[in-house]
């Protein structure tokens, strides 16, 4: 494409390119068939994004993206079993939700421990996660997070932080294997996984 484009496809393309899983020449095809198909694809697009980049917010309550303060999760009866799970992000919980193997709630951290980064538990949101265990008459806290280094050492310290409180801890087991992130996993595997969790 010339290196003029006063029409804003090469910003479109460039726009698209930065999407995970998407380099310059899938940016390309996708925008093509865009504007091929603008009434069936590109107008519908445009009006979902612009709608949702209105609406989405994290849910007040487990840090879920939903477009009402609350979460359809956290506001479900149905899933006040007593088992709170912790993910590391958002599509970790999206992981364990394509699954269908859990019904209980999250609480997303919305990353890991890091000295490196100056991520402590306070940007973590770990006081907010110990605030409901009580309220929320959690009896189980599953610790779901990747297995990385980051993420044991974060789940190492959630555990220590929950002990006092006398709930159950678990985390999952089989079929999560070593550096694996749950975001990659089939649907099985998760759901294994969860089945065989242990006592941290």
């Amino acid at each position: 494409m010339a290196a003029a484009d006063p029409t804003g496809i090469q910003s479109l393309i460039d726009l698209m390119a930065r999407l995970p899983g998407l380099g310059p020449r899938s940016a390309r095809r996708a925008v093509l068939v865009l504007l091929k198909k603008r009434a069936q694809l590109m107008a519908p697009l445009a009006q979902s994004l612009a709608e949702v980049a209105l609406a989405a917010r994290d849910c007040r309550i487990c840090g879920n993206i939903s477009t009402a303060e609350t979460c359809p999760i956290c506001t479900d009866p149905a899933r006040a079993t007593g088992a709170l799970c912790v993910v590391e992000d958002v599509a970790d919980l999206w992981a364990m939700e394509r699954g269908g193997a859990f019904r209980g709630r999250y609480h997303v951290l919305g990353g890991t421990l890091s000295a490196l980064d100056a991520v402590g538990p306070e940007e973590l949101g770990i006081p907010r996660l110990l605030g409901r265990i009580g309220p929320e008459a959690v009896t189980e806290v599953i610790l779901a997070l990747n297995a990385t280094v980051d993420g044991q050492t974060t789940a190492h310290y959630i555990a220590d932080a929950l002990a006092p409180s006398g709930v159950e801890i678990t985390t999952l087991a089989q079929g999560v294997p070593v550096g694996g992130e749950l975001d990659y996993l089939d649907d099985g595997t998760i759901g294994a996984a969860l089945r065989a969790r242990r006592r941290v």
